[in-house]
Parts: C-alpha cells; sequence; structure tokens
C-alpha cells in the first residue's frame, strides 16, 4: 500500500494543480461560466466509454500496474498540451486527455486496492487510497496558486503552472517501477480464496445489486460536487476580488479536512455504521456548499465552510467504494468499480453542463447552489438505503 499511496499522492497532485488550471486557462483566454462548465464537462468525455473494458480487464487479468503506468504517461502530456492550448477548443481537448488519464489512474489504483484487501480491511484501505487522493488534492491547488501567484489570471501564468504540473508527476516514474515489483505476477485475484466460483454480471445485473443503485448514486454526486467546486470556485472567487493563491489554499483546506477524516475511516465506519456516514457526507457537504456561495463579506465564512464540506465530503466516496465491492462476486469487483466510474463520469459530464447554464444565468455561484441540490437529493436516498 505505501508504494501505491505514494504514487497516487505524486498523480493527484498533478491532476488537481491542472483540473483548476483547465478553469483559469479558460478565463484567461476570455471564457465565461458556460465555457467553464464545458471544460469541465469534457474532462469525462473520453474515460465514459473505456471505464468498464478498463475494469473487465483487472478483473480478468490482474494487471492493474499497466493501467497506472499508462495513466501517468498520459498525464504528463495532457498537462503539457493544456500548457500549449491555445484556443477554448483546445483547452476543452487537453481536458478530456486529463480525464482520461484520470480514469486510468483511478480503475488501476482501486482495483489494485480492491483485489490486495480482505473484506474486513476494504473501509481501511479504501480510507488510506483516498487519503492519499486527498493529499493530492492538498498540494496540487497549492502548487497552482503559488505559480499563478496574486496577480490577474493571464495565458503565460497558466502556461508556466500547467508545466510545473507536468513536471512533478515525472517523479511518479520511479515510484512506477516499485509497484510494478512489488505487484503480484498472477492473474490469479490476491484476496483471500472463496469458495465462490467467478461469476460474470452484466451492468445490468451489476447496477441492480442491493446497494450499489444507492452507492452509484451517491458517488456521481459528492464526486460531482467536488468537481464543481474545483472548477467554479476560481470563478466565485475571481468576481469578488479573491486572488488565485487564496483560492489556492481555500481548496487545499477543503482537501486537508478530508484527509483527516479519511485517515480515520475504519474507526468512524465501526462507530457510527456506514449508512450513517454516508448521509452525513451528503447532507452535510449539501448545505457547506451553499454557504461558500453566499455573498458574505470576507474569506474567513468560506474558509469555516469548506473545512466542515471536506470533513463530510472525505468519508462517502471510499464507504461507497466499500458498499459496492461487498455487494457483488469477488470475480466482480473491477467491474462495478468501473461501473461506478462510467456514472461518476456521466455526472461529470451532464451536472457541469447544468451547472454552467446556471452559473451563465445567475452567476457562479448558482453553480454550487446547484451542486449542493444534488448532493440534498443523494442524501434523501441514502437515508433510505441498504449497506
Amino acid at each position: 500500500m505505501a508504494a501505491l499511496a505514494c504514487l497516487v499522492v505524486i498523480t493527484q497532485t498533478g491532476m488537481q494543480a491542472a483540473r483548476p488550471l483547465v478553469s483559469y486557462r479558460t478565463i484567461a483566454l476570455g471564457g465565461g461560466g458556460l465555457a467553464v462548465g464545458v471544460a469541465a464537462a469534457s474532462f469525462a468525455v473520453l474515460s465514459v466509454l473505456v471505464a468498464m473494458p478498463l475494469g473487465r480487464y483487472t478483473d480478468r487479468t490482474g494487471r492493474t500496474p499497466r493501467l497506472l503506468t499508462a495513466g501517468t504517461v498520459l498525464f504528463i502530456g495532457s498537462a503539457a498540451a493544456l500548457a500549449l492550448a491555445p484556443t477554448l477548443a483546445l483547452v476543452a481537448v487537453a481536458s478530456a486527455l486529463l480525464g482520461f488519464a484520470h480514469v486510468l489512474l483511478m480503475v488501476g489504483s482501486q482495483n489494485h486496492v480492491a483485489r490486495l484487501s480482505g473484506d474486513s480491511v476494504l473501509d481501511r484501505n479504501f480510507g488510506f487510497l483516498t487519503a492519499a487522493v486527498a493529499g493530492g488534492q492538498l498540494l496540487g491547488p497549492l502548487l497552482a496558486g503559488l505559480v499563478l501567484g496574486g496577480g490577474g489570471v493571464t495565458v503565460g501564468a497558466t502556461t508556466r503552472a500547467s508545466w510545473s504540473a507536468a513536471l512533478v508527476v515525472v517523479a511518479a516514474l520511479p515510484v512506477m517501477v516499485v509497484v510494478w515489483r512489488l505487484s503480484p505476477r498472477s492473474s490469479v485475484t490476491a484476496t483471500p480464496p472463496t469458495e465462490e466460483a467467478p461469476v460474470r454480471l452484466s451492468t445490468l445485473e451489476l447496477a441492480r445489486r442491493p446497494g450499489v443503485p444507492t452507492g452509484l448514486l451517491v458517488s456521481m454526486a459528492l464526486l460531482s460536487a467536488l468537481d464543481l467546486l474545483t472548477a467554479y470556485l476560481p470563478l466565485v472567487a475571481e468576481e469578488r476580488g479573491i486572488a488565485p493563491a487564496t483560492v489556492g489554499a481555500l481548496l487545499a483546506l477543503r482537501a486537508a479536512a478530508s484527509l483527516v477524516s479519511r485517515i480515520g475511516l475504519g474507526t468512524l465506519a465501526a462507530r457510527f455504521g456506514r449508512r450513517a456516514l454516508i448521509t452525513a457526507s451528503t447532507l452535510g457537504s449539501a448545505a457547506a456548499l451553499v454557504v461558500v456561495a453566499l455573498p458574505l463579506p470576507g474569506i474567513w465564512w468560506m474558509a469555516a465552510a469548506l473545512l466542515v464540506g471536506g470533513l463530510l465530503l472525505g468519508l462517502g466516496q471510499p464507504l461507497t467504494m466499500t458498499g459496492m465491492v461487498r455487494a457483488v462476486p469477488t470475480s466482480a469487483r473491477g467491474a462495478v468499480l468501473a461501473l461506478r466510474l462510467v456514472v461518476n463520469r456521466v455526472g461529470q459530464v451532464a451536472l457541469p453542463l447544468g451547472a454552467g447554464v446556471a452559473a451563465g444565468g445567475l452567476g457562479a455561484a448558482a453553480a454550487l447552489w446547484f451542486a449542493g441540490g444534488v448532493l440534498a437529493v443523494a442524501g434523501a436516498a441514502a437515508v433510505r438505503a441498504r449497506w
């Protein structure tokens, strides 16, 4: 787990630096709220097509390091493409390539954990994995904000910051060698042996398993809300005269809070139960996003809301992973995690477009209110779910 966690921290640092840079590059090239929404949605387009085949590939072969390597190399190229993009259309293309790299990294890392963890430690290990993701979400915006500085957003500044993100991920290549060396060479699953015969379930059969539909909805809502926060907080800040470096610090604060809650996830789940924590994650983070969007003076109220929201946002994703992999046969774990990624990506296409329409008519804050509403719907479903 240590080598994988290190790899995830590095790659997610680069990814989370690049994600707000897509918005800033769009703004620097003259795009408004709708253009930011389109660029954010393009992040998910390619990965919708490949996630399920990749998940079934890992179920069949167990060769997750190949996906991790491909995702790392593709990210470096995608960040370079963002640095060089001279038009809004090419920014959207670079964002789509970043999304493809992201799904390779996520399918590889999540399935690596699912295959190497027994049921009794899934909450803990998925908590560690997502804590590593949160570590990257903490460091990435800080990196982007540091390179952009406190001045206005310019094309030149976003170029420098995008190259910086690419260079950070180059450091993941030596770590990848360690992951390859420590990974089981057999294509047979490394999870504890059971008497369960290998089962291949169709996508529809996976989606109908008890607990899976609600897990898909909650996961999509949480991830899309986080994406909308990452995409639209820079635009909200730009409207209110808040510097990019401050935005980076606020996003890092949110990520730090999520990291803390995920490290202790195994203990929290044992004490309070999965359903209670997922419900608190969705409804509480919905309220936090609404507060962030309110036009209150100063930034301290925004920081406090992001701190609380970060603690709650951090809980839902790893818990839905555990609930979903426990709801299917061991031989279908990669497929159900891939289905989760597909639904997440569909949400990442549809919801930013809806948020972009809201922001185009009512201002950037409306995108965060939109995200809060989606989380509230998911929270209502989580209350009645069987986990």
